[in-house]
């Protein structure tokens, strides 16, 4: 397939009237949905927008590249848009946007499809093509510019392939003959390296043809492997890394790391392979990367990362725990609704807490629920230590949840969710001590690092961690907690929900989000699921952001955009399940309205639970949660006061948009 039958001439725009973002993104929507590519605008502007959010595609120089793998694409297509006046679309040189390539992939995108967005993306590194697209006035033109930059690099491309397979000869040769001098070939320098992004569309190919192109203007022989869509292409073998003066990993997904082990190796996000491809290659050939230790389990690494790029210690804690609260969050939904199902059954005439219905189901949720500090301290390890620091992070969650497991006896409380937290942060470090102590272990030994040295080694350090310090001092801590929060007075427990459904507002799904869950969810577990006090506030507050934007929507329809009034909707239903991340896309277009407005209903809804006294045995759940809460309806009336509030809010700040579709709009 070639470029030219992804580039649509009647989806084209070569006058784009957008001036903000979310209007270039919505225009471009719109054509898509008007020539037949996409199915549902609201599901395709979603995806588009969680990966804006993830990362600005204005990767500069004038250009973006939004992009969305998604059902809701018929067909595999490019969308071209040309605005004169330029956007700010948050590019990375913080310079306005010009040209526009709107990437749509069906789910289930063929390799033809990928292989031919691949070579579009690889074509955008070229200046020449990216100044005469600024100046092409008609679609025609637009494809006739493509279809020679196509010809002109598939012939560059074949002269390559010539030339690798020359100097592969060559090595193959002086191996064979042993000679002194290598052929003339085999001395520039070479490089191997990896570009990935998460996904698999645009960047990782933009990196690839940088890379290449860089080092063939700095005489440099370079193998670029990619981690893309359609799979691993150019895959590096044992004897690329080997004669390789060092390797870049130009990625922001995991790659196999361990056959790097022993090179000097510089681990950048993919951006830098794009926009900074000559110092990165500058720097393989000085030596500047560290040299890379493997850690004998083959998943990615990141060691390898130069000082300049370490992560911030509190950026590490801070993903290592949205690792563990990821992974553990299947457990928290599964085991939480079937929970919350068998107190439902139990109510049931002829039912009964002796039934077998209500035994089955209770136990199968509280099986689940018994998983929540396991699994929560094993990924928060992972995440550190890789995959050796399952196990004892795994067994540090299970003895914080454990009565017998401390040296001061405690039939009374366990250290659980906080003392798993801290438990797996330890089994990770743990990990890492160790990795460091057996680094110089001969290589004929390496081989028992992780299926004997390191398991048994951190198992015995993390159990007399736990059993001596962690399990007694959180046991204590959380027994005096659960003291305090119950002599609290009712002002102080008003003050901690409104707190707490603030913060499930702020960044609907980040750091304060999870922070305020964490602590609702901790007391619950302490309290062996009868304290759902914070549960009802932060459920409460994670519920009003998607309600309230629901609701404006509907009132105000002049205020929004089709597309946004569409994806409204859908926020009822997100709103409703406890799904406070619905309310994303529309923070990231307008992020000072839409905070504002859900932090203020949200905070008012955490308040009011406590006022009314709600408790909440369910960790999650949403309306259906709500059933098994002593005052459902209290519940559900401090939700619709806040989520009402808040909408009422951002109803009467916004602004009328001019493309909302409407008829006899009004300035």
């Amino acid at each position: 397939m070639k470029i030219q039958d992804l580039l649509i001439k009647d989806a084209m725009i070569m006058d784009l009237k957008a001036t903000t973002k979310e209007a270039a993104i919505d225009e471009m929507i719109d054509r898509y949905a008007q020539v037949g590519v996409i199915t549902d605008k609201a599901d395709y502007k979603t995806h588009i927008m969680q990966r804006e959010a993830e990362s600005t595609t204005g990767i500069g120089d004038g250009i973006a590249m939004p992009h969305a793998k998604t059902d809701s694409v018929k067909k595999a297509a490019v969308l071209f848009a040309k605005s004169n006046a330029g956007v700010d679309f948050n590019a990375l040189d913080g310079q306005p946007v010009h040209l526009f390539f709107m990437i749509a992939a069906p789910a289930g995108a063929n390799n033809e499809h990928l292989q031919a967005l691949a070579a579009l993306s690889s074509l955008l590194i070229n200046p020449a093509l990216v100044a005469s697209l600024k100046k092409a006035d008609t679609p025609d033109q637009v494809i006739s510019l493509f279809n020679d930059a196509e010809a002109k690099k598939e012939a560059e491309d074949a002269k390559d392939e010539q030339e690798a397979a020359a100097t592969q000869a060559a090595v193959g040769t002086a191996d064979a003959a042993k000679s002194a001098e290598p052929a003339a070939d085999i001395k520039k320098p070479y490089v191997v390296a990896v570009t990935a992004c998460p996904t698999g569309i645009a960047h990782t190919y933009m990196a690839e043809a940088a890379l290449k192109q860089e080092a063939k203007k700095m005489g440099v022989d370079i193998k670029v492997e990619t981690n893309g869509s359609e799979g691993i292409k150019h895959r590096l073998t044992a004897s690329d890394i080997d004669r390789a003066v060092g390797v870049i990993v130009a990625a922001d997904k995991k790659v196999a790391m361990d056959r790097f082990s022993g090179k000097h190796l510089i681990n950048r996000p993919v951006i830098d392979g794009i926009n900074k491809p000559h110092q990165l290659i500058e720097d393989t050939l000085a030596e500047r990367g560290p040299i890379f230790h493997a850690s004998g389990d083959d998943s990615a690494a990141d060691a390898g990362t130069d000082d300049e790029d370490k992560q911030s210690l509190g950026r590490q804690i801070y993903a290592s725990l949205m690792n563990g609260i990821s992974n553990m969050l299947p457990f928290v939904v599964g085991g939480g609704i079937i929970m919350a199902l068998s107190f439902l059954l139990e109510r049931l005439p002829g039912v009964g807490a002796n039934s077998i219905v209500f035994t089955f189901t209770n136990s199968l949720g509280n099986a689940a629920f018994n998983f929540l500090v396991p699994v929560l301290a094993a990924y928060i390890a992972e995440a550190i230590g890789d995959r050796p620091a399952l196990l004892p992070g795994f067994v540090a969650g299970w003895m914080a949840n454990n009565t017998g497991f401390s040296i001061i006896a405690s039939k009374n409380g366990v250290a659980g969710f906080l003392g798993g937290l801290v438990g797996g942060f330890l089994a990770g470090l743990t990990i890492l001590v160790l990795k460091r102590w057996f680094k110089n272990l001969p290589k004929a030994l390496d081989g028992l690092k992780p299926v004997f040295i390191f398991p048994i080694l951190s198992l015995l350090a993390i159990g007399l961690m736990m059993y001596f310090i962690i399990n007694p001092v959180f046991t204590a801590l959380n027994l005096a907690l659960i003291g305090f929060l119950e002599s609290m007075g009712t002002t102080n427990t008003i003050l901690v929900g409104t707190i707490l459904g603030g913060m499930m507002a702020i960044d609907m799904g980040g750091p304060f989000n999870k922070a305020a869950y964490v602590f609702s969810i901790g007391v619950f577990m302490s309290s062996k699921q009868t304290d759902g006090r914070w549960m009802a506030a932060v459920m409460a507050g994670g519920m009003v952001p998607p309600l309230a934007i629901a609701l404006a929507t509907t009132i105000w329809p002049k205020k929004w955009t089709p597309a946004e009034r569409t994806s409204g909707l859908s926020d009822y239903l997100l709103g409703l399940s406890f799904i406070t991340e619905g309310a994303i896309p529309f923070a990231a277009a307008d992020p000072l309205r839409i905070i504002t407005s859900s932090i203020i209903g949200a905070a008012i809804a955490g308040g009011l639970t406590q006022a009314m006294g709600v408790n909440v045995p369910a960790p999650h759940g949403g309306i259906f949660a709500s059933l098994l809460a002593n005052k459902p309806l209290q519940f559900l009336l401090a939700v619709v006061i806040g989520s009402v509030i808040s909408g009422v809010i951002l109803g009467l700040w916004k602004k009328n948009r001019p493309d909302n579709g409407l008829d006899e709009v009004k300035a």
